[in-house]
């Protein structure tokens, strides 16, 4: 499995996978490209029609994964699963594969950059913390100064929580909407 922005990106890691795994008889794949699944693709690679490349996808379409590329190679062992057995063995594959992943969920969001004196720092990080909102950064000098990544949809309700929490005295400013990701607690930007 590997992120992808591109078809041309899956199909350079489906002729990568192609390559290390050269002696092997079928490389199975599907790759969603889009959050609404704009570009669907998938082959068989040999097997029969339906059952490897649209099982994988299906996994992929199921779990609402996209901007996602799987491979699913396979070394003929002289055993015949059938067409059923088949689309089990590329299900559970690519479910296998999506269970060892790191999926992160893309999100837009804003830099806000906080003024405030040392009275404030505290109220804003429990705010903040509360409604799991990073802080990037943070320098402390004649006032604090701090830097928090928040989703787009809730920066209204954030600036009025901390105007509220800090009764006016602190300072914000928000910066242009990003693109960003959060996985294994590690925030990715885009």
């Amino acid at each position: 499995m590997r992120p992808v922005a591109s078809e041309e990106e899956a199909l350079a890691f489906v002729e990568e996978m192609r390559k290390k795994y050269w002696d092997a008889r079928h490389h199975c794949y599907a790759f969603v490209l889009g959050e609404r699944g704009g570009l669907l693709r998938f082959s068989d690679d040999g097997e029969p029609q339906g059952t490897a490349g649209r099982p994988i996808l299906d996994v992929l379409t199921g779990e609402g994964i996209y901007n996602a590329a799987v491979v699913v190679t396979r070394y003929f062992g002289g055993t015949l699963l059938g067409t059923g057995g088949l689309v089990r063995a590329y299900s559970r594959a690519a479910q296998e594969g999506l269970r060892n992943s790191l999926v992160a969920e893309r999100r837009r969001g804003v830099r806000l950059h906080i003024r405030t004196d040392y009275n404030g720092v505290g109220k804003i990080q429990y705010l903040l913390g509360q409604r799991g909102i990073p802080i990037l950064q943070s320098s402390y000098g004649a006032d604090a100064l701090l830097e928090a990544l928040v989703p787009a949809e809730e920066k209204e309700a954030v600036c009025t929580a901390i105007t509220d929490g800090t009764g006016g005295r602190a300072e914000l400013d928000a910066g242009e909407e990003c693109s960003y990701a959060s996985a294994g607690g590690e925030i990715i930007f885009l």
